[in-house]
């Protein structure tokens, strides 16, 4: 139940996206229960985002069958995705009035900030810890995808398909040991 309630509030009480509650998850299950380490919660990061669905989703199913097995999946998808069906559910009906309120709009765009530095907060974050654990190719690959999204405009799902190939590569024949990655 306890994992269902922080999921529930995680979810009911975060706004900008997957990689704000991924942050909230952090502090939760790994600094402040510590039902899950450090490292896993990069890991589940890395694989919810680049699964298919809402990263947020993704990542409470990967959060749920470490801390609960399949019923811990269960629980934790459903205390994620109730609040933003309640919500959306009640916001389409008033949308349009809604947003044409001038203080609204300003809200809004002051949320924007907001969401911001704890995306900020997410990337320092798991970036000190990876350059903590001496991961040093791990650090080159995501400096050299963020050049090639941000700037050269390439698609991010062939950055994706290369990391995979280069890191079944690099693992699967035993080449990469603990500081390699």
């Amino acid at each position: 139940m306890r994992l269902f309630f922080i999921m529930l509030k995680l979810s009911a009480f975060t706004f900008g996206g997957g990689y704000v509650i991924i942050s909230l998850m952090k502090k939760e299950f790994v600094d402040r229960y510590g039902w899950i380490s450090e490292k896993e919660m990069i890991d589940y990061t890395a694989i919810a985002q680049s699964s298919p669905g809402a990263i947020a989703v993704n990542a409470s199913i990967l959060v749920g069958i470490k801390i609960g097995g399949a019923a811990g999946m269960i629980i934790s998808i459903l205390g994620t995705i109730i609040p933003p069906l309640v919500i959306l559910t009640a916001l389409s009906y008033i949308y349009a009035q809604f947003i044409e309120i001038a203080a609204v709009r300003y809200i809004m765009l002051g949320m924007q900030a907001g969401v911001a530095a704890v995306i900020c907060d997410v990337v320092v974050s798991l970036a000190c810890s990876v350059w903590r654990e001496n991961k040093w190719i791990a650090a080159v690959t995501a400096v050299i995808s963020f050049i090639l999204v941000a700037l050269l405009s390439v698609n991010v799902m062939i950055i994706v398909a290369f990391c995979l190939l280069f890191g079944i590569l690099l693992y699967g024949r035993g080449g990469g040991k603990k500081n390699a990655s």
